[in-house]
């Protein structure tokens, strides 16, 4: 039962803590961010603040690696080799997973985020979804690792226009426009 209390205690804490460093990401970069900050706006002393994390670089970093993981399991079961591009429904889960975060997100990918977490997205969407499609043509490796990044670039810029446009459009359209514009170009919109 004291597990219980001091689980949700812990979870609590990390959340007020997490709720700061989203706020405060709102107005200005990581590195004009304090743990002094933080720590006032979620009501807590420093020391528990460092029970948990050595600094708000930190506590970014796993608050980055939670979302990494939450999309790669969202990616883990599915083969883009099979699916052949097709299948739009695993890029609607990401980006449904994306706007049930969609503040978040538009923090990390955009203006205030951090250029390592917009490197690792590229990276996951690039190699899980694009490189296994290219590379099974004639192209060879590099070329193909190359169009990966470009494709996958476009893909996070798409995603970084989705949010600051406020989400108008549905994320299935949003898929469909990623995919489309991945298997033929521009030339699917002519």
């Amino acid at each position: 039962m004291e597990t219980q209390k001091t689980d949700r205690r812990v979870r609590y804490t990390k959340m007020v803590i997490k709720d700061s460093l989203v706020k405060f990401l709102r107005e200005k970069p990581i590195s004009k961010i304090t743990v002094k900050e933080i720590c006032e706006d979620a009501d807590i002393n420093r020391a528990t603040f460092y029970a948990h994390y050595t600094d708000q670089y930190d506590l970014l970093q796993r608050i980055e690696n939670e979302i990494i993981d939450d999309i790669n399991l969202y990616l883990k079961d599915y083969d883009f080799k099979e699916n052949n591009l097709a299948d739009v429904e695993i890029i609607e889960r990401i980006l449904e997973y994306i706007a049930e975060n969609a503040e978040l997100f538009d923090l990390l990918l955009n203006l205030n985020g951090d250029i390592k977490f917009q490197r690792e997205v590229i990276n996951i969407i690039g190699q899980q979804h694009f490189l296994p499609i290219i590379g099974s043509n004639s192209m060879e490796k590099e070329d193909a690792e190359y169009l990966y990044h470009f494709l996958a670039s476009g893909a996070v810029g798409v995603i970084q226009m989705w949010l600051k446009d406020g989400m108008k459009k549905s994320a299935r359209e949003i898929a469909e426009l990623i995919l489309k514009t991945s298997i033929n170009g521009r030339t699917s919109f002519i």
